[in-house]
């Protein structure tokens, strides 16, 4: 089991080793499984549709707005997380993701309180996410760190919309 204060969280791009192909590799598993679990069997990248591919592809240009935050366990990638810019006093967050080899240890926690810093830093008073319903374990994590289910903004079945404000 990681201990989370081993784990560097670290700001991508930016003054860190390059992370670019781990970053990728983590953004790959998050959307394969994600797709597995809606039962959409995807064998490869190829199979996502262009939206997803392209986040693990070009990350710097899919993200170029956003915050992109990487737990780092020595050099090696272990969790990601995406903060959009702030619009109207909002940031969104997405992409949490932890590689299953690295879970239990704190990892999302860690990104999760290194997201939300980042947004009060920069004048957010309401941060939001969606999570599909299946994934209890994130809804439990985001509800200790202050999350409430919202008015759903995301037309999705089985697609939960969360925020904390203040």
């Amino acid at each position: 089991m990681t201990d989370h204060r081993e784990v560097a969280i670290v700001r991508w791009p930016g003054q860190t080793p390059p992370i670019e192909d781990g970053l990728a590799a983590l953004l790959a598993a998050y959307h394969l499984r994600t797709e597995a679990e809606k039962g959409i069997l995807v064998a490869a990248v190829d199979g996502l549709p262009d939206r997803y591919r392209a986040e693990i592809t070009d990350p710097r240009t899919a993200f170029a707005d956003d915050v992109v935050l990487v737990a780092l366990l020595g050099d090696v990638a272990v969790g990601c997380l995406v903060v959009t810019s702030p619009a109207n006093g909002q940031s969104e967050i997405k992409r949490l993701w932890t590689d299953p080899e690295f879970r239990g240890g704190g990892i999302a926690s860690a990104l999760l309180g290194a997201a939300l810093a980042h947004a009060a830093e920069n004048g957010v008073d309401t941060v939001r996410l969606s999570v599909w319903e299946w994934r209890t374990g994130a809804i439990a994590l985001y509800e200790r760190l202050g999350c409430t289910v919202t008015e759903s903004w995301d037309e999705r079945d089985q697609l939960v919309c969360m925020q904390r404000t203040g």
